[in-house]
């Protein structure tokens, strides 16, 4: 009897320390973990003491316990019980947020004197507004921060109290309750100037200081658009005073900025550059959590299997949707791009450090075209949504990136394209040991079948089991459709037959010229 009561306490501590590893290895809470199990069995999905209890070892799941588990981690229920399948714990170390950093060396080069003097002239030189530059700086710190700022996210809570939904009647009540008056106006689409073009453009909404918020009346047949923008406002009052330092609301424009109708932007950097950037940033994230506070919404995105369209239902734009859904996720490999045509990034999140798919500063003349948000950029294209898997061949490297995107219009009619995407190298290495040998296959079929290829069968049974532990819908929905090479630019293309973009030139780079000289004088010898 003792030795069988000893037995049972080995077997249950056993499972309950697999199920602890496997839990905070997909970064879910008990919370969250029993949320999945209600979802497949709310009869007996346990709660979260009960889960608590097992992972303790102080109770052994029933079968039917068991089988959800094995069912949301994607494992068999022998598994749990196996000491041969021991759970790697060891942490891989996976690209960072942003763009790869360089080492500032030598050190003297890289002085804040320095700095101070030769950014100016950089950017004068290469007609680069300061704002451009301040996104540029923002976008690097959140990246690399991958999305937190919990002082933004505390002090939107206080202010909506994590309700959720709020409808547009709740955010008038809230601008109200901290002594914003809202006023009307009317005003239809114009032709404004934003840097060296002309886009169309229609003025939203702007904050009149010390508390008047002026809205375009067109906002009150859009409560998806009229609730971001009255959230933002009500950040401007409660996070800065509302002493007016930010921009209006407009639509069109780069780098997250709106255009400045009737007004001349020139190159270079001053400090109103900065803090208005950093200002708008501030509102546009305050907004974000107190439209979608954290724990509600990572509910909300559970129940719906991170579908984008789920948020019609609660009247949120599809762009807050995902950029907001990049925080939230428990996995935290994420991008976002919003792109105009031809190819101007208005916004950008590498979580995942995906390389960009093009310049967010000035258009470049070799866009690889297979990018996901750039084929809907694509007039001939009638397709308004869809999911892509694609390998992005970075040097020698080969990584595997799943998005969702769709084609939709801003307030004045412009077309754009916004994508939300993850990477999923490391959700498969958590999940199997051959992570790079699945990619480098998907890869391999790819190549053979002139870029794109249907994912091979091993390939796709790993992705599957990969997408029900990430419970993101549009991954399984991607698997239906043939896998791409992507590059970061397409005269880089590795395709055996590059695509129309990649135009074939006689230049040379200078490291080949090197190499070729080099391999003729060692042949010589």
């Amino acid at each position: 009897m003792a030795n069988a009561m000893t037995n049972f306490n080995r077997k249950s501590h056993f499972l309950g320390a697999k199920l602890r590893v496997l839990r905070k290895r997909n970064g879910l809470t008990l919370d969250e973990l029993s949320t999945r199990c209600i979802q497949l069995e709310p009869d007996s999905a346990p709660s979260v003491s009960y889960l608590s209890m097992i992972e303790s070892g102080k109770r052994m799941p029933s079968e039917e316990v068991l089988q959800l588990f094995a069912t949301v981690f994607q494992r068999e229920p022998s598994w749990f019980f196996d000491g041969s399948a021991e759970l790697d714990t060891t942490i891989v170390k996976e690209r960072a947020g942003g763009a790869a950093a360089v080492p500032l060396e030598p050190a003297f080069l890289f002085s804040k004197e320095l700095l101070q003097a030769a950014i100016p002239e950089l950017l004068s030189q290469t007609g680069t507004t300061g704002r451009q530059f301040a996104h540029l700086l923002i976008r690097s710190h959140q990246e690399l921060s991958r999305n937190d700022f919990p002082d933004l996210e505390r002090a939107a809570e206080s202010v909506g109290e994590r309700r959720f939904p709020l409808s547009a009647t709740d955010l008038t009540r809230l601008c109200k309750r901290h002594g914003l008056e809202l006023r009307w106006f009317d005003r239809k689409p114009v032709l404004a100037r934003d840097n060296d073009r002309e886009v169309r453009s229609m003025m939203r909404s702007f904050f009149d200081t010390p508390r008047t918020v002026y809205l375009n009346r067109s906002l009150q047949a859009d409560p998806a658009r009229l609730k971001f923008d009255l959230a933002s406002h009500l950040a401007h009052k409660v996070l800065h005073g509302g002493d007016g330092l930010k921009s209006a609301h407009a639509t069109g424009g780069e780098m997250g900025g709106s255009p400045e109708a009737g007004t001349q932007v020139s190159a270079g950097l001053n400090a109103q550059d900065v803090l208005h950037a950093w200002r708008d940033f501030e509102c546009s994230f305050f907004a974000g959590a107190l439209l979608c506070p954290k724990v509600p919404f990572r509910r909300f995105l559970t129940r719906e299997h991170y579908r984008v369209e789920a948020g019609e239902k609660i009247e949120l734009t599809p762009a807050v949707v995902m950029r907001r859904m990049t925080k939230v996720s428990p996995y935290p490999y994420w991008h976002f791009f919003d792109a105009y045509p031809p190819g101007y990034l208005r916004a950008v999140y590498r979580g995942n450090g995906i390389p960009l798919p093009w310049g967010n500063m000035a258009q470049i003349n070799d866009p690889c075209p297979h990018w996901a948000v750039f084929r809907m950029l694509d007039e001939k294209s009638d397709k308004q949504r869809g999911s892509q898997l694609s390998v992005l061949r970075d040097g020698e490297q080969s990584l595997l990136y799943c998005c969702h995107s769709r084609r939709t219009l801003d307030m004045a009619g412009n077309p754009h394209v916004i994508s939300v995407g993850v990477d999923l190298v490391p959700a498969l290495r958590s999940h199997v040991t051959d992570a790079d040998a699945i990619v480098a296959d998907i890869t391999d079929a790819c190549l053979q079948r002139h870029g794109e290829a249907k994912i091979p069968k091993s390939a796709a049974i790993a992705i599957q089991a990969v997408a029900k532990v990430l419970n993101i819908s549009w991954v399984e929905e991607a698997l239906l459709q043939p896998a791409r090479i992507i590059c970061p630019r397409s005269t880089h293309c590795p395709r055996t037959e590059h695509c129309d973009a990649a135009h074939s030139s006689r230049a040379r780079a200078i490291t080949d010229v090197r190499e070729e000289i080099i391999g003729k004088a060692k042949r010589s010898k």
